[in-house]
């Protein structure tokens, strides 16, 4: 029996999910985004079973080199590049390739001796306004960079787009249409599309594209799932029942009391909280599956349980399996009912909620 609070990693589903993605950008590298721990679902695990991807992305150089350490071999970007001459150094020997995005990081690099020249990212700042080069700085930065000895040639080139997860938003296309301008002529490869432009903004799709949260099984679009963008939830977070018990009418639950039984309840008590991760502002409603049925969420969330209304589902049981978000119930509405967004709970989940890779029964 998995332990109580787990969180259950499909690769199956995220090896469909990457296939779903090269389907969309057939002619495109794809450079899977496993910052942040996988976005909660464990980097390493996560990076072997991508070994179809074209290379990894990551924000910090550390990240990067527990990578490294781990035997990946794929190309690697660190979206944040170097802070100073030592991280330069570090790069160069885990073979990191670092994104370029300030002036101060362009004369490091032009004053380094390295044993080994590092591939780099340039970036420009399309309209995202926080890292990157302004358009007038960027071509002859570009120039910089190629005339660098420290730079394996030519740099990539590379931009965020802000607003992507909007389809009515006008900024997308004018960030497009200012990328393709400044890089019209430059060697190197391109990368624009996040998840969300790989998705829905054809114009996008460059020589390479940036996946995140749609390789973990959710939509970054509002108002949309998984199942929307044919998709696959990767991460089944999963609990259990420990106890049962009768309420009268009137019964406060929780701290504060803020819910009040308005019928005699039959109230069951979940091991999941707020310290493993659960959202603290999930409000009273929020669904959960227990035995495959919809069941609410009532009162305050605690730091090791929630209660959960079983009234209409007599036949649950202590030691029942409870599903917080994943097959069979989006993250993306749970997060709505948390006001919140599925990232910050997918990369909320804690460590003393143990992953346990691959399916298994419950």
């Amino acid at each position: 029996m998995p332990p109580a609070a787990h969180a259950q990693i499909d690769l199956e589903a995220l090896t469909h999910n990457l296939g779903r993605i090269r389907s969309l950008a057939p002619n495109s590298n794809i450079m899977a985004v496993i910052k942040a721990n996988a976005y909660g679902h464990g980097a390493i695990p996560v990076a072997r079973a991508l070994a179809a991807a074209d290379a990894f992305a990551v924000a910090r150089v550390d990240e990067g080199i527990a990578l490294r350490e781990a035997g990946i071999r794929q190309r690697i970007t660190v979206l944040q590049g170097f802070l100073g001459a030592e991280e330069l150094m570090l790069h160069s020997h885990y073979d990191l390739e670092p994104v370029v995005h300030s002036a101060k990081q362009t004369e490091i690099l032009e004053s380094a001796n390295l044993d080994n020249p590092v591939t780099v990212w340039l970036k420009l700042d399309s309209g995202m306004h926080r890292l990157g080069f302004a358009a007038e700085e960027f071509v002859a930065c570009h120039d910089r960079l190629c005339r660098c000895r420290s730079v394996c040639q030519p740099p990539f080139l590379i931009t965020h787009l802000a607003n992507a997860d909007e389809l009515d938003d006008p900024v997308t296309e004018r960030q497009l249409d200012l990328f393709g301008t400044q890089v019209a002529g430059l060697p190197g490869g391109r990368s624009i599309a996040n998840s969300a432009g790989l998705l829905a903004w054809e114009n996008a799709l460059a020589e390479w594209v940036r996946p995140g949260i749609a390789l973990y099984g959710v939509s970054p679009f509002p108002n949309r799932t998984a199942a929307d963008e044919g998709l696959k939830p990767v991460m089944t977070l999963r609990t259990r029942l420990i106890a049962i018990k009768q309420l009268k009418a009137g019964a406060a639950v929780g701290y504060g009391g803020d819910w009040v039984c308005n019928r005699p309840t039959l109230l069951g008590i979940a091991a999941i909280g707020y310290g493993d991760g659960y959202p603290r502002h999930a409000r009273s409603g929020t669904p959960v599956l227990v035995r495959g049925q919809r069941v609410p969420l009532v009162g305050r969330v605690s730091m090791d349980m929630i209660t959960l209304d079983l009234t209409d589902c007599q036949q649950a049981e202590v030691g029942d399996a409870v599903t917080l978000w994943g097959e069979g119930l989006p993250v993306e509405e749970i997060a709505r009912h948390a006001d919140t967004i599925p990232y910050v709970l997918l990369c909320n989940v804690t460590p003393r909620v143990k992953r346990v890779v691959g399916r298994r029964p419950e």
